[in-house]
Order: C-alpha cells, then sequence, then structure tokens
C-alpha cells in the first residue's frame, strides 16, 4: 500500500524557546493527489503549522513524514525536493517572471549553481502552461497582485515537488482571479500533487477541497470531508455561523452562512 503522503503526528510548535508551543498535539494524514484546506479563526495557528511543517519552524514535539520518510532525516535541499512552500508574505523581487520561475529549479541544480538546458525548457514549458509566456520578459514588479500569485506558483511547479503548501495564497486576488486560481490547484491535485493550503474563504474551503482541516487555539478539531465538517456543526462551533448548503442546477453545491 502507498504511504500517506503527508503524516503529521502529535506535533508541537512554537516562535520561542521556553515558551508553550503555539500549536500542540496535532495529528492529521493526506492523501497523495487531494487538495486540503487548513482553515480556522485568525489567530488559531494555520500559519504556524503550516511553517512547522516545512521545517521553518522546529518542532517542540511530534513527527511529520512525507511520503513515508521523516522530516527530521531529511537535509535542507531533501526537503526541498518533496515539498514547496509559498508564504503568505514575501519580497517582490527586481527580476524577470522567466528569472524568478527558472528560480524554482535550484534544488535540482548541481555544483556549481547553474541553470542547464533541461531546466529552461522545464521553466519554458511551465510559463506556457500557466498562461505566462507573454509576460515571460516582464518585471515581477510591474505585474498586478493576481498574475505576481501565477508566477509565484509557476516557480513552485518548476521546483516540482509532490507536495505543495500554499499560506492565504488567495489573498488580494479578484473573484474572478480566485476561481481561476483554485482551478489551477484542483488540476494540479488531479494530476498527482498533493496540495496543502490555509484559506479563511469557508465558501471555497467547502467547495473546491477533498478535505478540510480545521483549527481553533492551537489545536486540530477536525479532520475530514467538507460534507463531513458541515454534518458535525463544528464550523458553526468553530467561527460562530450556520452552514446552509445549497444544490445549485447543475448539482454542485453553494454555502451561505449566517448568524446561529
Amino acid at each position: 500500500m502507498e504511504p500517506k503522503s503527508i503524516i503529521c503526528e502529535e506535533l508541537a510548535a512554537g516562535y520561542k524557546r521556553g515558551l508553550p508551543p503555539v500549536v500542540k498535539n496535532v495529528f492529521f494524514s493526506v492523501e497523495k493527489g487531494s487538495l486540503t484546506v487548513l482553515c480556522g479563526p485568525n489567530g488559531s495557528g494555520k500559519s504556524t503549522l503550516l511553517k512547522a511543517l516545512c521545517s521553518l519552524l522546529p518542532l517542540q514535539g511530534g513527527t511529520v513524514t512525507f511520503n513515508g520518510k521523516d522530516m527530521k532525516s531529511l537535509s535542507k535541499s531533501g526537503l526541498s525536493s518533496i515539498v514547496s512552500f509559498l508564504p503568505q508574505q514575501r519580497p517582490v523581487p527586481d527580476c524577470s517572471v522567466e528569472r524568478l520561475v527558472l528560480y524554482g529549479r535550484f534544488p535540482h541544480t548541481s555544483f556549481p549553481k547553474s541553470y542547464g538546458i533541461e531546466d529552461r525548457e522545464i521553466a519554458a514549458q511551465i510559463l506556457s502552461d500557466c498562461g505566462l509566456s507573454s509576460i515571460a520578459l516582464c518585471n515581477v514588479r510591474t505585474l498586478s497582485g493576481g498574475q505576481r500569485q501565477k508566477v509565484y506558483l509557476a516557480m513552485a511547479l518548476a521546483q516540482d515537488t509532490p507536495v505543495i503548501m500554499l499560506d492565504e495564497p488567495l489573498s488580494f486576488l479578484d473573484i474572478a482571479q480566485q476561481l481561476e486560481f483554485m482551478a489551477m490547484l484542483k488540476r494540479l491535485a488531479h494530476d498527482g500533487k498533493t496540495v496543502l493550503m490555509v484559506c479563511h474563504d469557508l465558501n471555497i474551503a467547502l467547495t473546491a477541497a477533498d478535505s478540510l482541516l480545521v483549527m481553533e487555539e492551537g489545536s486540530l478539531v477536525f479532520s475530514g470531508t467538507p460534507s463531513k465538517a458541515v454534518d458535525s456543526c463544528i464550523l458553526e462551533k468553530v467561527f460562530g455561523v450556520k452552514v446552509l448548503p445549497a444544490v445549485l442546477p447543475d448539482g454542485s453545491k453553494q454555502y451561505f452562512f449566517t448568524a446561529p
């Protein structure tokens, strides 16, 4: 049997040694080729958990495995060959779109670090797949927020990892850009990538995710399908809203939220 893509057991993590962990006793697993959304109120520990999973914060307890490999046994380059991470906030580099996407190939280059023909061909193909070829020579600083997000995702794809983690990738995107971005993530999962993202928009989380992780005050309080999250009333408890599902004429679901 193929191992789970991500297994997290008894994870605890925080920002300062000697202080209580921000997230604690977290258990969950993620299937390969799935889109999992991590949600919860502000300050519930979502970003902290994601950073710990990417080894950007030291674990204060517990274990994380990727495709059966213990994260603690992986070197920095070994982890970067498995996991790519898009943080919520990042500096905007003064370089071309093409150069930034090519930078995603850096973990695959050998000493001395330089990009080869294959790296450039892969970057060019990803630029095409993401609809970015026409702006490949544009400076990243001249792009709109939506264009930049697509470029950052393209950079992650150039890294060619089986696991992609994103912290609030829909921030500052308009509704059309959000739908386009989520469609891209769904295609990645369908193609076998494991996608784990933080998202504040409950409607998007419930309609797009294969599985849902819900956090509250540093603890994971739910792990399962969106429909089970709605049926369990955990969202009403955590967010203080009542979830009202509606079936559209095409059979798909949308969700409305009211005071309980």
